[in-house]
Protein backbone atom coordinates (compact mmCIF):
# COMPACT_ATOMS: atom_id res chain seq x y z
CA UNK A 1 0.00 0.00 0.00
CA UNK A 2 1.22 3.59 -0.71
CA UNK A 3 1.29 6.00 2.25
CA UNK A 4 -0.48 8.94 0.16
CA UNK A 5 0.23 11.82 2.64
CA UNK A 6 3.83 10.28 3.18
CA UNK A 7 4.74 10.53 -0.38
CA UNK A 8 3.34 13.86 -0.61
CA UNK A 9 5.26 15.41 2.57
CA UNK A 10 8.33 13.68 0.55
CA UNK A 11 7.52 15.56 -2.57
CA UNK A 12 7.07 18.95 -0.56
CA UNK A 13 10.03 18.31 1.54
CA UNK A 14 12.40 17.95 -1.77
CA UNK A 15 10.54 20.90 -3.65
CA UNK A 16 10.89 23.36 -1.25
CA UNK A 17 14.85 23.02 -0.90
CA UNK A 18 15.66 24.71 -3.94
CA UNK A 19 18.34 23.28 -6.29
CA UNK A 20 19.66 24.88 -9.42
CA UNK A 21 22.36 22.88 -11.22
CA UNK A 22 26.05 23.63 -8.84
CA UNK A 23 23.60 24.67 -5.57
CA UNK A 24 22.11 20.66 -5.18
CA UNK A 25 23.68 20.11 -2.52
CA UNK A 26 21.22 20.90 0.28
CA UNK A 27 19.07 18.67 -1.38
CA UNK A 28 21.70 15.83 -2.14
CA UNK A 29 22.13 15.45 1.76
CA UNK A 30 18.34 15.47 2.08
CA UNK A 31 18.00 12.42 -0.56
CA UNK A 32 21.08 10.83 1.15
CA UNK A 33 19.67 10.69 4.69
CA UNK A 34 16.32 9.76 3.42
CA UNK A 35 17.42 6.92 1.70
CA UNK A 36 18.94 6.01 4.80
CA UNK A 37 15.93 6.29 6.59
CA UNK A 38 13.98 4.28 4.33
CA UNK A 39 16.76 1.01 4.63
CA UNK A 40 18.76 1.76 1.58
CA UNK A 41 21.66 -0.63 2.43
CA UNK A 42 24.42 1.90 1.10
CA UNK A 43 23.83 5.52 0.01
CA UNK A 44 27.47 7.32 -1.22
CA UNK A 45 28.27 10.69 -2.90
CA UNK A 46 29.36 10.36 -6.26
CA UNK A 47 32.01 12.52 -7.79
CA UNK A 48 30.35 15.96 -8.73
CA UNK A 49 27.84 15.75 -5.79
CA UNK A 50 25.38 12.76 -7.26
CA UNK A 51 24.10 10.70 -4.76
CA UNK A 52 23.72 6.44 -5.27
CA UNK A 53 21.93 4.43 -3.13
CA UNK A 54 21.31 0.38 -2.96
CA UNK A 55 19.09 -1.92 -1.79
CA UNK A 56 20.86 -5.71 -1.83
CA UNK A 57 18.69 -8.60 -2.71
CA UNK A 58 19.20 -11.75 -1.08
CA UNK A 59 19.49 -13.83 -4.41
CA UNK A 60 21.28 -13.20 -7.71
CA UNK A 61 20.00 -11.29 -9.96
CA UNK A 62 20.63 -8.10 -12.55
CA UNK A 63 21.00 -4.60 -11.06
CA UNK A 64 18.94 -2.53 -11.95
CA UNK A 65 18.98 1.41 -12.18
CA UNK A 66 16.60 4.24 -11.60
CA UNK A 67 17.81 7.53 -12.43
CA UNK A 68 16.71 11.02 -12.03
CA UNK A 69 18.74 14.09 -11.62
CA UNK A 70 18.05 16.47 -9.02
CA UNK A 71 18.94 20.10 -10.50
CA UNK A 72 16.30 22.42 -11.59
CA UNK A 73 16.67 25.66 -14.08
CA UNK A 74 16.48 29.19 -12.49
CA UNK A 75 13.39 30.75 -11.86
CA UNK A 76 13.86 34.17 -13.41
CA UNK A 77 9.89 35.32 -13.19
CA UNK A 78 8.78 34.18 -9.47
CA UNK A 79 7.15 37.16 -9.34
CA UNK A 80 4.51 36.30 -12.05
CA UNK A 81 3.92 32.75 -10.20
CA UNK A 82 0.98 32.14 -9.12
CA UNK A 83 2.17 29.62 -6.30
CA UNK A 84 5.69 30.21 -4.37
CA UNK A 85 8.28 28.14 -6.31
CA UNK A 86 9.59 26.75 -2.98
CA UNK A 87 6.58 26.19 -1.44
CA UNK A 88 5.70 23.12 -2.66
CA UNK A 89 1.74 24.69 -2.10
CA UNK A 90 -0.88 21.92 -2.80
CA UNK A 91 -4.13 23.13 -4.71
CA UNK A 92 -6.86 21.05 -7.13
CA UNK A 93 -4.84 17.95 -6.59
CA UNK A 94 -1.17 19.23 -7.36
CA UNK A 95 1.84 20.48 -5.67
CA UNK A 96 3.26 23.51 -6.95
CA UNK A 97 7.16 24.35 -7.39
CA UNK A 98 10.23 24.32 -10.04
CA UNK A 99 11.26 20.80 -9.96
CA UNK A 100 7.53 19.15 -9.34
CA UNK A 101 7.95 17.77 -12.88
CA UNK A 102 11.55 18.35 -14.02
CA UNK A 103 11.97 16.19 -11.58
CA UNK A 104 12.40 16.34 -7.71
CA UNK A 105 8.69 14.96 -8.03
CA UNK A 106 10.21 11.56 -9.59
CA UNK A 107 13.09 11.16 -7.83
CA UNK A 108 10.62 10.93 -5.12
CA UNK A 109 8.38 8.58 -6.14
CA UNK A 110 11.32 6.69 -7.21
CA UNK A 111 13.13 6.49 -3.83
CA UNK A 112 9.73 5.65 -2.61
CA UNK A 113 9.05 2.38 -4.90
CA UNK A 114 12.72 1.25 -4.10
CA UNK A 115 12.14 1.27 -0.35
CA UNK A 116 9.24 -1.44 -0.36
CA UNK A 117 11.97 -3.93 -1.57
CA UNK A 118 13.96 -3.02 1.83
CA UNK A 119 13.25 -6.63 3.17
CA UNK A 120 15.72 -7.50 0.89
CA UNK A 121 13.17 -10.55 -0.43
CA UNK A 122 14.26 -10.12 -4.63
CA UNK A 123 16.63 -10.96 -7.28
CA UNK A 124 19.65 -9.02 -7.81
CA UNK A 125 20.33 -5.16 -7.00
CA UNK A 126 18.25 -2.51 -7.29
CA UNK A 127 19.95 1.37 -7.15
CA UNK A 128 18.90 4.44 -7.23
CA UNK A 129 20.55 7.26 -8.55
CA UNK A 130 20.15 11.63 -8.04
CA UNK A 131 22.22 12.90 -10.50
CA UNK A 132 23.71 16.92 -10.75
CA UNK A 133 24.12 19.00 -13.22
CA UNK A 134 21.75 17.58 -15.96
CA UNK A 135 20.00 20.16 -17.23
CA UNK A 136 23.35 21.59 -18.78
CA UNK A 137 25.48 18.50 -19.08
CA UNK A 138 23.02 15.48 -19.87
CA UNK A 139 24.61 12.15 -18.98
CA UNK A 140 28.22 13.78 -17.91
CA UNK A 141 27.78 13.18 -14.14
CA UNK A 142 26.41 9.63 -15.16
CA UNK A 143 29.34 8.57 -16.41
CA UNK A 144 30.07 8.45 -12.94
CA UNK A 145 27.09 6.29 -12.01
CA UNK A 146 28.02 3.50 -14.29
CA UNK A 147 31.79 3.29 -13.24
CA UNK A 148 30.37 2.17 -9.91
CA UNK A 149 27.17 0.45 -10.98
CA UNK A 150 27.68 -1.25 -14.15
CA UNK A 151 23.95 -1.55 -14.30
CA UNK A 152 22.23 -4.41 -16.85
CA UNK A 153 19.13 -2.47 -17.17
CA UNK A 154 18.15 1.49 -16.53
CA UNK A 155 15.33 3.19 -15.85
CA UNK A 156 15.31 7.24 -16.67
CA UNK A 157 12.41 9.17 -14.55
CA UNK A 158 11.87 11.90 -16.46
CA UNK A 159 8.53 12.94 -17.33
CA UNK A 160 6.48 10.74 -19.60
CA UNK A 161 3.14 11.12 -18.18
CA UNK A 162 3.77 7.11 -16.97
CA UNK A 163 3.90 5.90 -20.83
CA UNK A 164 7.14 4.45 -21.86
CA UNK A 165 9.69 6.08 -23.95
CA UNK A 166 12.67 4.20 -25.47
CA UNK A 167 14.41 6.58 -27.41
CA UNK A 168 15.69 10.27 -27.63
CA UNK A 169 17.58 12.74 -30.10
CA UNK A 170 20.96 13.38 -29.29
CA UNK A 171 22.04 16.90 -28.94
CA UNK A 172 25.10 19.11 -30.41
CA UNK A 173 26.19 22.60 -29.86
CA UNK A 174 27.75 23.66 -33.02
CA UNK A 175 29.64 26.88 -33.36
CA UNK A 176 30.14 28.38 -36.44
CA UNK A 177 32.77 31.02 -37.05
CA UNK A 178 33.29 34.13 -40.10
CA UNK A 179 36.71 36.04 -39.47
CA UNK A 180 36.72 39.64 -41.01
CA UNK A 181 39.06 42.36 -40.72
CA UNK A 182 38.02 45.33 -38.60
CA UNK A 183 38.24 48.80 -39.92
CA UNK A 184 36.60 52.08 -39.12
CA UNK A 185 32.98 51.71 -40.37
CA UNK A 186 33.01 55.08 -42.03
CA UNK A 187 35.65 53.25 -44.85
CA UNK A 188 33.98 49.98 -44.68
CA UNK A 189 36.05 49.47 -48.18
CA UNK A 190 38.97 48.63 -45.98
CA UNK A 191 38.36 45.52 -43.96
CA UNK A 192 36.26 42.88 -44.00
CA UNK A 193 32.79 42.36 -42.54
CA UNK A 194 33.00 38.95 -40.61
CA UNK A 195 28.90 39.38 -40.45
CA UNK A 196 28.53 39.42 -43.86
CA UNK A 197 30.76 36.38 -44.56
CA UNK A 198 28.54 34.77 -41.53
CA UNK A 199 25.33 35.83 -43.55
CA UNK A 200 26.38 33.88 -46.43
CA UNK A 201 27.43 30.68 -44.91
CA UNK A 202 23.66 30.88 -42.80
CA UNK A 203 22.32 30.75 -46.14
CA UNK A 204 24.09 27.36 -47.54
CA UNK A 205 23.49 25.67 -43.83
CA UNK A 206 20.21 26.26 -44.28
CA UNK A 207 19.89 24.29 -47.11
CA UNK A 208 21.29 21.88 -45.87
CA UNK A 209 18.50 18.62 -46.23
CA UNK A 210 17.91 17.21 -42.03
CA UNK A 211 18.49 13.55 -41.68
CA UNK A 212 15.82 11.06 -40.91
CA UNK A 213 15.49 8.32 -38.53
CA UNK A 214 11.91 5.88 -38.54
CA UNK A 215 11.66 6.30 -34.88
CA UNK A 216 13.42 9.50 -34.16
CA UNK A 217 12.13 11.79 -36.94
CA UNK A 218 14.37 14.80 -38.31
CA UNK A 219 17.71 15.81 -37.39
CA UNK A 220 17.00 19.35 -36.78
CA UNK A 221 19.80 22.13 -37.01
CA UNK A 222 18.77 25.54 -35.68
CA UNK A 223 20.17 28.26 -35.28
CA UNK A 224 19.64 29.76 -31.74
CA UNK A 225 22.26 32.82 -31.46
CA UNK A 226 24.98 35.15 -33.06
CA UNK A 227 27.10 37.87 -32.39
CA UNK A 228 29.62 40.01 -33.77
CA UNK A 229 32.59 41.21 -32.11
CA UNK A 230 33.79 43.82 -30.63
CA UNK A 231 30.92 44.50 -29.26
CA UNK A 232 28.87 46.59 -29.02
CA UNK A 233 30.98 47.69 -32.16
CA UNK A 234 30.61 51.70 -31.91
CA UNK A 235 32.03 52.80 -35.41
CA UNK A 236 34.02 49.85 -36.37
CA UNK A 237 33.55 46.57 -39.11
CA UNK A 238 33.68 43.61 -37.02
CA UNK A 239 36.41 41.48 -36.99
CA UNK A 240 34.87 38.23 -35.88
CA UNK A 241 30.98 36.67 -35.96
CA UNK A 242 29.89 33.66 -33.92
CA UNK A 243 26.79 31.96 -34.31
CA UNK A 244 25.19 28.43 -32.25
CA UNK A 245 23.21 25.91 -33.53
CA UNK A 246 21.23 23.57 -32.23
CA UNK A 247 21.28 20.14 -33.71
CA UNK A 248 19.19 17.23 -32.97
CA UNK A 249 21.07 14.34 -33.49
CA UNK A 250 20.19 10.75 -34.76
CA UNK A 251 21.67 6.93 -33.81
CA UNK A 252 24.17 6.12 -36.08
CA UNK A 253 25.28 10.13 -36.83
CA UNK A 254 28.78 10.98 -35.01
CA UNK A 255 30.13 14.38 -34.55
CA UNK A 256 32.49 13.65 -37.47
CA UNK A 257 29.02 13.24 -39.38
CA UNK A 258 27.50 16.43 -38.48
CA UNK A 259 30.46 18.53 -38.42
CA UNK A 260 30.93 17.40 -42.00
CA UNK A 261 27.49 18.77 -43.29
CA UNK A 262 28.07 22.17 -41.86
CA UNK A 263 32.06 22.14 -43.41
CA UNK A 264 30.49 21.16 -46.38
CA UNK A 265 27.81 24.13 -46.50
CA UNK A 266 30.73 26.32 -45.82
CA UNK A 267 33.07 25.40 -48.83
CA UNK A 268 30.16 25.88 -50.72
CA UNK A 269 29.50 29.64 -49.77
CA UNK A 270 33.39 29.88 -49.86
CA UNK A 271 33.86 28.88 -53.40
CA UNK A 272 31.12 31.52 -54.34
CA UNK A 273 32.64 34.16 -51.82
CA UNK A 274 36.56 33.17 -51.78
CA UNK A 275 37.43 35.71 -49.28
CA UNK A 276 34.99 34.04 -46.56
CA UNK A 277 37.51 32.75 -43.53
CA UNK A 278 35.01 30.15 -41.50
CA UNK A 279 35.55 26.95 -39.16
CA UNK A 280 33.03 24.96 -37.18
CA UNK A 281 33.62 22.89 -34.07
CA UNK A 282 31.27 21.62 -31.03
CA UNK A 283 31.30 23.84 -28.37
CA UNK A 284 32.43 23.14 -24.39
CA UNK A 285 31.09 23.80 -21.07
CA UNK A 286 32.21 24.19 -18.02
CA UNK A 287 30.91 24.89 -14.31
CA UNK A 288 31.18 24.68 -10.71
CA UNK A 289 29.86 21.88 -8.93
CA UNK A 290 28.62 22.03 -5.24
CA UNK A 291 31.66 19.82 -4.35
CA UNK A 292 34.19 22.55 -5.26
CA UNK A 293 35.08 20.59 -8.48
CA UNK A 294 34.35 22.12 -11.88
CA UNK A 295 32.57 19.74 -14.38
CA UNK A 296 33.32 20.80 -17.65
CA UNK A 297 32.48 18.30 -21.28
CA UNK A 298 32.14 19.17 -25.13
CA UNK A 299 28.53 19.72 -25.65
CA UNK A 300 27.96 16.47 -27.52
CA UNK A 301 25.22 14.26 -26.20
CA UNK A 302 23.83 10.96 -28.24
CA UNK A 303 20.92 9.42 -29.65
CA UNK A 304 19.61 5.99 -28.72
CA UNK A 305 17.00 3.85 -29.52
CA UNK A 306 15.97 0.81 -27.08
CA UNK A 307 15.01 -2.51 -29.02
CA UNK A 308 10.93 -3.77 -28.04
CA UNK A 309 12.52 -7.05 -28.57
CA UNK A 310 15.03 -6.64 -25.36
CA UNK A 311 14.33 -8.96 -22.68
CA UNK A 312 14.35 -5.74 -19.99
CA UNK A 313 11.99 -3.87 -21.90
CA UNK A 314 9.48 -6.50 -22.57
CA UNK A 315 9.58 -7.86 -18.53
CA UNK A 316 8.78 -3.56 -18.08
CA UNK A 317 6.07 -3.25 -20.25
CA UNK A 318 4.68 -6.95 -18.44
CA UNK A 319 5.22 -5.35 -15.12
CA UNK A 320 3.41 -2.04 -15.80
CA UNK A 321 0.36 -4.61 -17.59
CA UNK A 322 0.80 -6.34 -14.12
CA UNK A 323 -0.37 -2.96 -12.84
CA UNK A 324 -3.04 -1.99 -14.32
CA UNK A 325 -1.23 0.99 -16.16
CA UNK A 326 -1.51 1.30 -20.19
CA UNK A 327 1.46 2.41 -21.19
CA UNK A 328 2.04 3.23 -24.82
CA UNK A 329 5.37 3.49 -26.87
CA UNK A 330 7.30 6.28 -28.10
CA UNK A 331 10.46 8.96 -27.83
CA UNK A 332 11.63 11.93 -25.40
CA UNK A 333 11.56 15.02 -27.34
CA UNK A 334 14.25 16.61 -25.39
CA UNK A 335 17.78 15.09 -24.14
CA UNK A 336 17.78 12.96 -20.98
CA UNK A 337 20.50 10.67 -19.21
CA UNK A 338 20.31 8.23 -21.32
CA UNK A 339 22.41 9.86 -23.46
CA UNK A 340 25.10 8.33 -21.44
CA UNK A 341 23.23 5.30 -20.08
CA UNK A 342 22.45 3.97 -23.69
CA UNK A 343 23.94 6.14 -26.28
CA UNK A 344 27.58 5.90 -25.08
CA UNK A 345 27.41 2.95 -22.78
CA UNK A 346 25.26 0.65 -24.56
CA UNK A 347 23.13 -0.46 -21.88
CA UNK A 348 19.40 -1.05 -22.53
CA UNK A 349 17.19 1.79 -21.53
CA UNK A 350 13.93 3.40 -21.13
CA UNK A 351 12.09 6.34 -20.04
CA UNK A 352 9.14 6.30 -17.32
CA UNK A 353 7.98 8.85 -14.77
CA UNK A 354 5.02 10.97 -13.66
CA UNK A 355 3.58 14.00 -15.26
CA UNK A 356 3.72 16.08 -18.24
CA UNK A 357 7.11 16.66 -20.49
CA UNK A 358 5.26 20.13 -21.45
CA UNK A 359 5.27 20.82 -17.71
CA UNK A 360 9.30 21.11 -17.70
CA UNK A 361 10.70 25.01 -17.10
CA UNK A 362 7.50 26.32 -17.23
CA UNK A 363 5.97 29.20 -14.72
CA UNK A 364 3.59 27.76 -11.81
CA UNK A 365 5.11 23.99 -12.59
CA UNK A 366 3.47 21.57 -11.05
CA UNK A 367 3.16 18.11 -10.37
CA UNK A 368 -0.43 16.03 -9.86
CA UNK A 369 -0.78 14.19 -6.96
CA UNK A 370 -2.33 11.23 -8.46
CA UNK A 371 0.13 10.84 -11.04
CA UNK A 372 2.42 10.46 -8.49
CA UNK A 373 0.81 7.85 -6.78
CA UNK A 374 0.28 5.73 -10.17
CA UNK A 375 3.88 6.42 -11.22
CA UNK A 376 5.10 4.43 -7.68
CA UNK A 377 3.09 1.70 -8.48
CA UNK A 378 4.28 1.39 -11.76
CA UNK A 379 8.17 1.63 -10.47
CA UNK A 380 7.18 -0.75 -7.83
CA UNK A 381 5.62 -3.01 -10.52
CA UNK A 382 8.71 -2.67 -12.51
CA UNK A 383 10.82 -3.71 -10.03
CA UNK A 384 8.92 -6.60 -9.29
CA UNK A 385 9.31 -8.38 -12.92
CA UNK A 386 12.52 -7.45 -13.01
CA UNK A 387 13.48 -8.74 -10.10
CA UNK A 388 11.58 -12.02 -9.65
Amino acid sequence: MIDRDELVSFVQDVIRIPSYSGQEGSVADFLHDKMLSFGFDEVQRVRYGSILGCIHGNKPGPTILMDGHIDTVDVIDSSEWAHDPFGAEMADGKIYGRGTSDMKGSVAAMIYAASSFSDHDFAGDIYISCTVHEECFEGVSSREITKLVHPDFVIIGEATSTTVKIGQRGRAEIVVETEGISCHSSNPEKGLNAVYSMLEVITEIRKLVPTEHPVLGKGILELTDIISYPYPGASVVPALCRATFDRRTLVGETKEDILSQVNDAITKAQKRNPAIKARAYIAKGSADCYTGEKIEAERYFPAWVTSLDDPFVRKAIKGLEKAGIDAPISHFSFCTNGSHYAGEAGIPTIGYGPSLESLAHVRDEYIEIDQLVKAVNGFRSILKELTA
